[in-house]
């Protein structure tokens, strides 16, 4: 048995059994990232669509994404990429892609307007390592990485790869500990320690996906704007107010379908209210 130490549920894995997101598994004693370069989606993305308004403006990236994730949220839109009852198969079918493979990928449509790699679509940081091995080569061919993530990782993985990541889109859900904890299964917390140390380090985009009923108060909003407007730069200077938020609509997806999609008029208000506090607040799904 081993413990997984990549975020806040360190999963006591069993000989041979995977942790809950489905992509760590103890070999012989140890934790392994078990769907290493296991690819199951690829594409050639406006940067727009990570969402990142504020980097490298239309230009185009290589988005790559695998299986698993650690959160549980009922509206997943990539829910066929990243819940339990088909990571098995997953993991027979994707194909592996060696970081080396990749990096050189991403090199061929730098022609194409391309500027490196973004790893999105499940959560990339339950497979932290090839994140890693893959970027250090994206950098020496003069290229950028991009991570899109929900941010529920520890201190300990974002130092191994703060060399090599330029810029984040990290989720930051909602801002009560009830929604992460009851709703999504997460841990609001680790999320915030994690975009502390990002925005030190590299450029970091924030969205927040508006859901009826659950995060959608003029209350809350203001109290995490407020946050986020607080948040302090590598030399200690308080920079959040320039941080870009990402204030997304809700469409009934996956578990969740007992609530109709975020009205547009209440999603153009909350960027408003946003709007107080910071400087860039972008819609989204409107």
């Amino acid at each position: 048995m081993a413990i997984c130490k990549v975020c806040f549920r360190h999963c006591d894995i069993k000989e041979g059994g995977f942790g809950y997101c489905g992509a760590r598994k103890c070999i012989g004693g140890q934790v392994v990232c078990a769907n290493y370069g296991r690819i199951t989606s690829i594409a050639l993305d406006p940067i727009e669509k990570k969402p990142l308004a504020r980097f490298y403006p239309g230009s185009m990236i290589v988005s790559v994404g695998s299986y698993g994730c650690n959160l549980n949220c009922p509206f997943c839109q990539n829910h066929d990429i990243s819940k339990p009852e088909k990571l098995r198969q997953l993991a027979k079918a994707a194909e592996y892609l060696e970081p080396e493979a990749l990096a050189d990928i991403a090199l061929r449509y730098k022609e194409m307007g391309n500027i490196g790699v973004a790893f999105t679509y499940n959560e990339p940081l339950i497979g932290w390592e090839y994140v890693r091995d893959t970027a250090r080569l994206v950098h020496e061919k003069g290229l950028k990485n991009v991570l899109v993530t929900n941010g529920t990782a520890s201190l300990e993985v974002l130092e191994e790869l703060k060399p090599y990541i330029d810029a984040m889109n990290i989720d930051l859900k909602g801002f009560t500990d009830r929604y992460y904890t009851d709703v999504l299964g997460g841990d609001r917390r680790m999320v915030m320690e994690f975009i502390e140390e990002a925005v030190k380090f590299c450029h970091v985009e924030l969205t927040t996906l508006i859901v009826p009923g659950e995060n959608d108060s003029d209350d809350e909003m203001r109290e995490m704007t407020e946050w986020i407007a607080g948040l302090k730069d590598a030399e200690g200077m308080t920079t959040g107010s320039e941080i870009p938020l990402h204030i997304s609509r809700f469409f009934p997806r996956f578990n969740m379908t007992d609530r109709a999609a975020t009205d547009v008029d209440l999603i153009y208000h909350l960027a408003d209210v946003a709007g107080e506090k910071l400087k860039h607040v972008y819609t989204g799904n409107c």
